[in-house]
């Protein structure tokens, strides 16, 4: 653990010297180098995803597909998705307009005598184990996420956000990122105040961040896999996470059917919280992937229209949200 943390922090250094730094001082910005430093840590992870992502994942995607790429398009559109979250943009975005409110709230709170807790205290003697405390921490966010999951597609003027992602009938390992900004922020918004009332340390919240979003590169992948009998009740795999995105299925399965009302396999990481809550569903099967009024016309005869484009996709989005769309 300390070996993966030193030649990271070896490489962050390295490439904030090198490239963020000079950047920084050429733009008269001098001022946000340690926020800078911290920012070249986001970026440093994203090109280690991408790397992966590009090395590992595409070639499995090439051996074994569920189903010919024919919408080259609309996959390149989430490319952009993915680079603007991997390489640190939306982050930085949100640095310079909500973490100021989350950092002055705390920054209240504490003042107030909101006490520092750290969940890893529960258990004596996590916190002199690195691994034991990272793995803890992981479990929480997975049910935390789990959660949110469903509240995404539980409430309506959320789905009506979600339901970009869900747009996608082309699913690839670009595909996870394809979300509308909204819809981002409001998860991470979530997310950090849960770090930082449960005392999750800067450094385990971009280890956490990481392993999940590689995970979902994968899951969300063109792949023809899944993990066996166990593996599959382990950690959520291509064919889980394909069954979610399911037109008719996944998450708007309707009542009468055998399948359970409200959606299926929302877990993130893990599939444990969807054995456990009952939204699990473990069928080997691989079928089209979408959203039911993308292909069945209304009374009008007319499908909705998500858009194609990223900012399209994004106005749409609030079209839907203002019910004009």
């Amino acid at each position: 653990m300390q070996a993966l943390v030193d030649w990271f922090n070896a490489a962050q250094q390295q490439l904030f010297e090198g490239l963020v730094q000079p950047l920084l001082f050429a733009l008269g910005m001098a001022h946000l180098l340690e926020d800078g430093y911290a920012a070249t840590g986001w970026l440093l992870v994203g090109l280690i995803q991408l790397m992966v992502m590009v090395l590992l994942i595409a070639p499995l995607q090439r051996l074994w597909p569920v189903e010919a790429v024919t919408d080259r398009r609309a996959v390149r559109v989430d490319i952009l998705y993915t680079l603007v979250h991997r390489l640190g943009l939306f982050r930085i975005a949100l640095f310079f307009t909500i973490d100021p409110l989350w950092d002055h709230l705390f920054g209240t709170l504490r003042v107030w005598g909101l006490p520092t807790y750290h969940l890893d205290n529960l258990w004596p003697g996590v916190t002199d184990q690195a691994w034991v405390s990272l793995l803890l921490y992981l479990v929480v966010f997975d049910l935390l996420d789990y959660w949110i999951h469903r509240g995404q597609h539980q409430f309506g003027w959320w789905w009506k956000l979600h339901a970009l992602h869900h747009s996608q009938r082309q699913m690839t390992m670009w595909s996870d990122n394809r979300n509308h900004l909204l819809d981002d922020l409001l998860r991470d918004s979530i997310i950090v105040l849960v770090a930082q009332l449960i005392g999750l340390a800067p450094g385990q919240f971009v280890a956490i961040v990481a392993i999940t979003q590689l995970s979902e590169s994968l899951h969300h992948a063109n792949l023809r896999v899944w993990f066996g009998r166990i593996g599959e009740r382990l950690w959520v795999s291509p064919r889980f996470h394909r069954r979610h995105h399911t037109i008719g299925i996944g998450h708007e399965a309707r009542a009468g059917t055998r399948v359970r009302r409200g959606g299926n396999n929302f877990g993130v990481l893990l599939p444990w919280w969807d054995m456990l809550f009952g939204t699990a569903n473990f069928e080997l099967r691989y079928d089209p992937t979408g959203i039911r009024d993308q292909v069945e016309p209304d009374a009008r005869g007319r499908v909705r229209d998500y858009g194609q484009g990223f900012w399209t996709q994004q106005w749409r989005g609030v079209l839907r949200l203002l019910g004009r769309a």
